[in-house]
């Protein structure tokens, strides 16, 4: 894909609206639809790199209440002309066809590989990957089965919905998340997946999310990692201007 002069690419991860409840997130939602405002005006294309949501599980026929101002705002966008790629994260793993139906934002369950001004990107939110955290690993076989799901589609929503978003935000296991502060590169599970992928194909950037922390990385003469960081404590967000990748931080008031 070759962007136009003028344009960027925006990249955005771990909102976790929702939580730790639905009035407490509501004013970084407020702040999420107001950036979407804002680079709408000059994106090519938006990236949203999971947990958006800090807990998300469609139904047949009901999805979770709230979010929209978000969901809202997401269908302007994309009905504008500007796509939108959704990959799924940790928190909203249950996700199924109701972007794609209605928001016609296409949605993915594992990294893909992007082509923006011959620099080849892979994108996504990274949990599971890499070495470690097989615990994890053992927990996301088990909530991504299809009986499990079967399972849990059997509960009434209002039980369901409030079973599940009282064990996200309480349980850590549960989450996967780490507790965000830099491990060292020996130690950064997603630095060491990064540096593996590089031993086979070249790649000029990684762009992750789920850590929580917003990181710029080296990885060799020419590829860099890039954690987006979160919009709960941070504010970051990526951003392609057509021939560099870096890091911004939205202002925001205290």
């Amino acid at each position: 894909m070759q962007i136009p002069e003028g344009k960027k690419i925006y990249f955005s991860s771990d909102n976790h609206l929702g939580a730790p409840t639905h009035e407490a997130s509501a004013p970084r939602e407020k702040k999420f639809v107001a950036w979407l405002d804002e680079v709408k005006q000059d994106a090519a294309a938006i990236f949203l790199l999971g947990d958006l949501f800090d807990f998300w599980f469609e139904y047949k026929t009901v999805v979770p209440k709230g979010f929209v101002r978000t969901l809202g705002k997401l269908a302007e966008i994309r009905d504008s002309g500007i796509p939108i790629y959704f990959f799924v994260g940790n928190h909203d793993l249950w996700m199924d066809d109701y972007f794609q139906k209605e928001l016609n934002i296409p949605v993915y369950r594992k990294p893909k590989e992007f082509i923006f001004n011959n620099k080849t990107f892979l994108i996504g939110h990274g949990d599971g990957l890499g070495p470690g955290d097989k615990g994890y690993k053992r927990m996301k076989k088990v909530f991504t089965s299809p009986f499990f799901q079967w399972l849990f589609r059997w509960l009434h929503p209002d039980i369901g919905v409030r079973i599940a978003q009282y064990m996200s935000v309480k349980n850590k296991l549960i989450s996967g998340d780490e507790d965000a502060k830099f491990l060292g590169e020996d130690n950064e599970w997603l630095v060491q997946y990064c540096k593996r992928k590089l031993e086979t194909k070249a790649y000029d950037y990684f762009v992750f999310g789920h850590r929580h922390l917003p990181m710029e990385i080296k990885l060799n003469k020419t590829a860099k990692y890039i954690n987006l960081g979160d919009w709960i404590g941070y504010f970051t967000y990526g951003e392609f201007d057509g021939e560099k990748m870096s890091l911004k931080k939205l202002l925001v008031d205290n």
